[in-house]
Parts: structure tokens; sequence; C-alpha cells
């Protein structure tokens, strides 16, 4: 796939459905492949568009914007990053590199030395490619989170 225009900004409150709608087809389409319906739903269920909405106040959530709109979203909480989905027609356009830049820029402001990410077996490959390292393997049930962490060099 090609790279389009794509604009990040800071999610507002009217991203809320856009940011849960994206989220949910990323979690049915894409890591639906690895990991179990119940999982799926379990994790689903804490995505309603209200349960963004509250989520909004506490962390910085950003959102990958392009011609059609909100493409993908992330999130920092403190030095972790969450939330990190992207609509799956758009994987490989670079929403997701370009969403995480972002983070780390945040990041890298407020003065953190690192980032950890509870990183889908889905998603550990794109983590990866960024830099992120695998450190633990955390169980919620039945559904694995590969903690991963980057260490971050100052801003320049």
């Amino acid at each position: 796939m090609t790279s389009v225009a794509i604009t990040i900004r800071p999610a507002v409150i009217d991203d809320a459905d856009a940011i849960s709608r994206i989220t949910l087809q990323a979690l049915r389409q894409t890591n639906a492949a690895d990991y179990t319906a119940q999982v799926i739903a379990a994790v689903a269920a804490n995505f309603s568009p209200a349960a963004v909405a509250a989520r909004m106040a506490s962390r910085r959530v950003l959102v990958a914007v392009a011609q059609t709109g909100v493409i993908g979203t992330a999130s920092l909480d403190g030095a972790t990053v969450r939330s990190v989905f992207v609509q799956p027609d758009r994987h490989g356009q670079g929403a997701g590199a370009a969403l995480m830049a972002a983070i780390e820029h945040l990041a890298r402001a407020g003065g953190l030395s690192r980032l950890v990410v509870p990183s889908s077996v889905t998603a550990e490959g794109f983590y990866a490619t960024l830099g992120f390292v695998a450190l633990r393997d955390e169980y919620h049930g039945v559904e694995r989170t590969i903690v991963m962490e980057k260490r971050l060099l100052p801003p320049a």
C-alpha cells in the first residue's frame, strides 16, 4: 500500500465515536486472528464511545486524520502507550508509525526516558520495527499481552 497524507492531532470529544469504531474494527478484523472470540469481546467492551470519551480526561489521546476523516488513534498514559489502533483498510499506509512518532515526541517533551507498551500478539512485530523490545508476557485470563519497552533519546 502507498502512503497517504496523514495529519496527527490531539483528539477532541467529538472524535470518540470514530475512535470507538476504528478500535472495534481493528479488534474484530485484525486481532481476531490471534485471539479467541471471547477475548475480543471482552476487550471490545472497553471501547464504547462513552468509555473512549471518559479515558480522554486522563490520557493524551491522538488521532490520525486523512482526507476521509479519523483513521487511527494512540494515547499516552504516563509512560505507557495505550490503545494504538488503525482502521484495518489503512494498515501499511504510515498512520501507525506517524501516531507512534507523535507519541514519542510527547514523551520526550515531557522528560520521559522510556516508553512501555502492553502489546497485543498482533502488534508485536509493528512495535519491534519501531525499536521496542519485549520484556515479558502478561496474561489476563487467556489474553496474552507482551510488555515492550523503548528507551528514548533526549530531544535534539
